[in-house]
C-alpha cells in the first residue's frame, strides 16, 4: 500500500497532503499548511526575500518530518507563480535540496492549472460535465474551461492575490487612484481570457484557493450570501459542505472591503487576519471575472494542486485506478496538440509510433526499459520531426529544443526532457554522457534513453518508403541474437531492410546481442 505526499509551494502559503492508496483509491492521512508568504518581496523586488526563504524552508522541514512518521514512498514538491518569477530561484531550490533533500520542481502556469482540474474532476461532484474552474493563488490566476473531464481551454494570468496587493494596494484603505489602477490592469488581463476562452455556456463554476473560500463564507456572515447548502458531497476523501457565492454578492462584498481597513477585514467572519491582508484583490478579481463572462456564481471546492498531484501519481503507479486512463488520454492529447502546432502529418508518423510500439513489446525481455518509457517512445515517434518547422538542416537538434520547452500536458519538465532526448539522436549523433542534451537528465536515465533510442531508430528505419504500404515485422528473441523478419508492402520492403541492417552494430552495441535482419 504505497503512500505519497504532494507540497505545493505557492506564492501565499506551503501546503502539504499524504495520502495512501487503498483499493485504487486515496485515503488522507495527513495535512499541513503554513502561511509563508514567497511571492511577497517577489512581486516588490524580483527575488525571494532570506526571510521567506528562511520561513519555507522551516515549515518545509516539519513537513518532512510528516513525510518520515507516515513513511511516505514518494514526495512531490512543486512551485508556483513566486518561483517562476524570481531571480534567485535556484538558490532558494538549493536551500530546500540541503536542508530537506528534496528536489523542487518549477511548474508552469498552465501545468499547474493542469493539475488543480485533475484534481477537482477526479473527486468533485458534477465536475465532470461542462464546467469553468477558477484557481486564484498567491501569484496567479488560471482559469480552466472543461468538458467531460477533458480540458478544452486554458489561461493563466497574473492575477493572484499576493501579487496584486504588492502592487497595487500599499495604503489601507486602498486609495481611489490605486483601485483605479488595479481594475484597469483586471480588466486587461481579462480581455485576454475572454479571446482564449469566449463566453462558455456552463453548468458549473468551480472555485479553489482560500480566496474563494473567504469570499464564499464572508457574503454569508456580512448578510449578503446564502448558506452554505446543507448536504454534504464527496471532497475526493473527506466529506465537506457546500459552498456557493453568488456574483451579486461577491460584487457587493468585493466594494464594500475597499472601504475597510484591515483590522475591519480581519473581523469579518470567514477573513481571518492573514487573508484580510491580501483579499481586496482578489475579491475585485472573482467579482469582475465573473460578470464579464455572464457567470451567476461559483461553487466552492477545498481541492486544489496537491489533490491533483497525488491524482497523478496514483494514476502512474495503479494501472487499474479510475485515473490512469485519464491521465493517459490527457498526455497523448498533448502529444498530438504539439505535433498539430508544428505541421506533423499525424497519418505519416502513425506507422513509426505502431512500429516502436511493437518493438518495445516484443523486445522487453532485451531492452528491459520501465513500462513509462513504452509511452515515452511513442510520443517520441510522434515528435521526431517537428523540428523541421525550424529548419530541415540539423532537424534532430531543434526537435529536441522544441519538446524540451513546450507546454505539453501531463508531462513533466523531466519528462520532457527524456523524450526530447530520444528524439534528438535519431541522426548521425549518438547519446554521450557528456553531450549537452545527456547532462540535463539524471544519470540513472542515461541508459534508458540509450535503449530507446535504439527501438526508435528500427522503427524509423522500417518506414522508409512512404509511398508504399506499410511493411509488417515479426520479431524472435534467442539468447544471443534477434532476428527480424520483414514482410514487404505493397511497393517492396528492400530499403527498410537496407536501413534495418544498418542499424545493427549499434543495436550490437547497446545490447551486446547480434541483430539478423531478413526480407520475406
Amino acid at each position: 500500500m504505497p503512500t505519497f505526499a504532494a507540497i505545493d509551494i505557492g506564492s501565499n502559503s506551503c501546503r502539504l497532503k499524504i495520502a495512501s492508496v487503498v483499493q485504487h483509491k486515496l485515503k488522507t492521512l495527513h495535512e499541513d499548511r503554513e502561511v509563508t508568504r514567497l511571492g511577497e518581496s517577489v512581486f516588490q523586488t524580483g527575488v525571494i526575500s532570506p526571510e521567506a526563504m528562511a520561513d519555507t524552508v522551516k515549515a518545509l522541514k516539519r513537513f518532512r518530518k510528516a513525510c518520515q512518521t507516515h513513511v511516505c514512498d514518494k514526495v512531490r514538491v512543486v512551485a508556483t507563480s513566486a518561483m517562476r518569477d524570481a531571480r534567485n530561484s535556484q538558490a532558494f531550490r538549493e536551500w530546500v535540496k540541503s536542508s530537506t533533500g528534496w528536489d523542487v520542481e518549477i511548474i508552469s502556469g498552465l501545468e499547474e492549472g493542469r493539475l488543480i482540474h485533475l484534481g477537482v474532476v477526479t473527486y468533485e461532484p458534477g465536475a465532470k460535465g461542462r464546467v469553468v474552474l477558477i484557481d486564484l493563488g498567491g501569484g496567479s490566476c488560471e482559469v480552466t474551461l472543461s468538458d467531460g473531464g477533458r480540458v478544452k481551454e486554458m489561461v493563466s494570468l497574473p492575477l493572484g492575490a499576493v501579487r496584486l496587493q504588492q502592487e497595487f494596494l500599499q495604503q489601507d484603505p486602498p486609495a481611489k487612484e490605486d483601485v483605479g489602477r488595479l481594475k484597469q490592469f483586471i480588466d486587461r488581463e481579462l480581455k485576454r481570457a475572454e479571446k482564449r476562452l469566449g463566453h462558455p455556456q456552463v453548468q458549473l463554476v468551480v472555485a479553489t484557493s482560500g480566496t474563494a473560500a473567504a469570499l464564499a463564507e464572508a457574503s454569508v456572515a456580512m448578510g449578503i450570501g446564502k448558506v452554505p447548502v446543507k448536504k454534504t458531497v464527496p471532497k475526493g476523501f473527506e466529506k465537506v459542505k457546500v459552498m456557493e457565492a453568488a456574483t451579486e454578492d461577491v460584487r457587493r462584498l468585493a466594494d464594500k472591503l475597499l472601504k475597510l481597513n484591515n483590522t475591519q477585514r480581519a473581523a469579518v467572519p470567514g477573513i481571518n487576519a492573514r487573508r484580510s491582508e491580501i483579499i481586496v484583490g482578489g475579491a475585485q478579481v472573482y467579482a469582475t471575472l465573473l460578470e464579464r463572462f455572464g457567470f451567476k456564481g461559483f461553487r466552492y471546492s477545498p481541492l486544489g494542486l496537491r489533490d491533483g498531484m497525488l491524482a497523478q501519481m496514483l494514476g502512474e503507479v495503479d494501472l487499474r485506478a479510475e485515473v490512469h486512463a485519464k491521465i493517459e488520454s490527457e498526455r497523448w492529447s498533448g502529444v498530438l496538440e504539439v505535433c498539430k502546432r508544428y505541421g506533423i502529418d499525424q497519418k505519416k508518423a502513425e506507422p513509426v509510433r505502431a512500429h516502436v510500439v511493437q518493438l518495445f513489446d516484443s523486445l522487453q525481455r532485451v531492452h528491459e526499459l520501465p513500462m513509462e518509457y513504452r509511452l515515452w517512445v511513442q510520443a517520441a515517434a510522434m515528435m521526431q520531426e517537428v523540428g523541421k518547422f525550424m529548419n530541415h538542416q540539423g532537424h534532430h537538434r531543434h526537435t529536441q529544443y522544441i519538446v524540451a520547452n513546450s507546454e505539453i500536458f501531463g508531462f513533466s519538465p523531466e519528462q520532457r526532457l527524456i523524450v526530447s532526448a530520444i528524439t534528438r539522436y535519431l541522426g548521425k549523433t549518438r547519446p554521450d554522457a557528456m553531450d549537452r542534451t545527456m547532462r540535463l537528465l539524471p544519470v540513472e536515465e542515461h541508459q534508458n534513453v540509450q535503449r530507446a533510442v535504439v527501438l526508435l531508430r528500427l522503427a524509423a528505419a522500417l518506414n522508409q518508403d512512404r509511398a508504399s504500404a506499410v511493411v509488417g515485422l515479426k520479431t524472435t528473441v534467442y539468447p544471443k541474437r534477434i532476428v527480424m523478419d520483414i514482410l514487404p508492402g505493397r511497393g517492396g520492403a528492400a530499403l527498410e531492410g537496407w536501413a534495418l541492417k544498418k542499424e545493427a552494430n549499434y543495436f550490437r552495441e547497446v545490447f551486446r546481442r547480434e541483430l539478423f535482419v531478413e526480407v520475406a
